[in-house]
C-alpha cells in the first residue's frame, strides 16, 4: 500500500471516528428520561395548553409545576426546560408547564396578566393534577425563575398540598429589578457614565410616570424610551409594577431551595439572598449560589451570547451542556429528597 494511501485511510479513519464520537456525545447529551403528552387543563380565564413530561418508568409519579418568567414563553421554553424535566425525571417526578397565554395557539393574552393571575393558574394546573391517577398529589412541588418569585410565594400559601418550591434567581422589587436590569445590561455594554447617568435619568422619568398611573400617550410623549413599549407592554407594566415578594416571603410553609447565579444580569441576586435568609423560616430554606451562572444559570454566560453560533449549536444538540455544573444534579437531589 502506497504512502499518499496510508494517510488518506488514516485520515478517513480519524474524521469518522471524529464523526461517531460526536454522534454518541449529542444521543448521551439528549438523551432524556421521560415522554410528553400535550394536555389541555381549565385555567381560570380559559384553558391552558400545557406539556406534561411523564418519566419513563410506572407512577404514579410526584409532579413539579413550572412558573415561567417575563416574556412570550411556549411550555417547555423553547427546549430549554427539557434538560430540568430529564433531571426530575430521574429523581421520580412528572413536569408540567403550559404556553403562557396568546403564546402558540393558546387563548388569551400574557400581557393582560397581573401576578396574582398567574398565581391562580398555577392554582388550577394543581387541581387538574389532582383528576390524574398517575400524579401522586401528595408530592407536588413547583419550580419557577426571575418573575416567578411574585408568583410562588402565593402559590405557596394558597396551595395546603404543595410540598415544596424552587426558585431561581427570584425577584423581590419590580421596580428595584427594572433598575438593576438596566444598569447591569449598561455595565455589560461598557457604556460611559455619562450614558449610564442619561439612561438612570430616564428610568427614573419612567418610574414616576408609572406611579401617576400616566396612559399611554403621557409616556409616548415623555420620550424616556428610545423603543417605546407597545400599548399592552406598559399597561402590563403598570399592572404590575408595585409587585414585591418581602412580606409573601414569610408566610412560606414549605421547603424552599433558592438557586442563585452570580452572572445574573436581569435579577440582584445579592438582594435575593439577603431577604430570603431574612423572610423565610431558617429551617425550611436551602441556599446554593452558581458563582458562574447566568439568570437562566447557563454556563459561562452562554445565556447572553445568543448570536454566537457555537453557543446556538451546543443548546440544540447537547441542551443539558448549557447548565452551570451541578445545578441539574442540584434539582434532582432536591426533589428526591422531598419525597422520601
Amino acid at each position: 500500500m502506497s504512502r499518499r494511501r496510508r494517510l488518506t485511510l488514516v485520515a478517513l479513519g480519524t474524521v469518522v471516528a471524529l464523526v461517531l464520537g460526536v454522534a454518541v456525545w449529542v444521543l448521551v447529551a439528549k438523551d432524556y428520561a421521560f415522554h410528553e403528552e400535550r394536555v389541555t387543563i381549565p385555567g381560570p380565564r380559559g384553558e391552558l395548553h400545557g406539556v406534561l413530561a411523564l418519566p419513563s418508568n410506572d407512577g404514579p409519579y410526584g409532579l413539579v409545576v413550572f412558573v415561567h418568567d417575563d416574556g412570550p414563553a411556549d411550555a417547555d421554553d423553547g427546549d430549554h426546560y427539557k434538560p430540568l424535566w430529564d433531571a426530575f425525571a430521574q429523581a421520580g417526578f412528572a413536569s408540567l408547564s403550559w404556553d403562557k397565554p396568546g403564546v402558540e395557539d393558546a387563548p388569551g393574552d400574557w400581557l393582560d396578566q397581573s401576578m396574582h393571575d398567574r398565581a391562580t393558574e398555577v392554582d388550577s394546573a394543581i387541581a387538574w393534577a389532582h383528576t390524574r391517577d398517575d400524579i401522586d398529589t401528595t408530592q407536588v412541588g413547583a419550580w419557577g425563575i426571575g418573575q416567578a418569585g411574585w408568583v410562588l410565594p402565593e402559590v405557596a400559601q394558597a396551595r395546603p398540598d404543595l410540598r415544596f418550591m424552587i426558585a431561581v434567581d427570584p425577584a423581590i422589587n419590580w421596580l428595584r429589578r427594572d433598575e438593576f436590569a438596566a444598569r447591569a445590561t449598561a455595565v455589560a455594554d461598557d457604556d460611559s457614565p455619562e450614558e449610564v447617568a442619561a439612561a438612570d435619568r430616564r428610568r427614573a422619568e419612567r418610574t414616576a410616570l408609572i406611579r401617576r398611573d400616566a396612559d399611554y400617550r403621557a409616556y409616548l410623549d415623555s420620550h424616556v424610551d428610545s423603543e417605546p413599549m407597545t400599548p399592552a407592554r406598559w399597561a402590563f407594566v403598570k399592572r404590575n409594577a408595585g409587585s414585591d415578594s418581602t412580606a409573601a416571603l414569610a408566610s412560606i410553609p414549605v421547603p424552599t431551595l433558592l438557586l442563585l447565579g452570580g452572572r445574573d444580569r436581569d435579577v440582584d441576586v445579592d438582594e435575593t439572598d439577603r431577604v430570603y435568609r431574612k423572610q423565610v423560616q431558617s429551617d425550611l430554606l436551602t441556599v446554593k449560589n452558581f458563582p458562574e451562572g447566568t439568570h437562566r444559570l447557563t454556563r459561562n454566560d452562554i445565556e447572553y451570547r445568543g448570536s454566537d453560533l457555537r453557543t446556538f449549536g451546543r443548546s440544540v444538540l447537547a441542551p443539558k451542556s448549557i447548565y452551570v455544573p451541578d445545578y441539574l444534579d442540584t434539582l434532582r437531589v432536591f426533589a428526591k429528597r422531598q419525597s422520601e
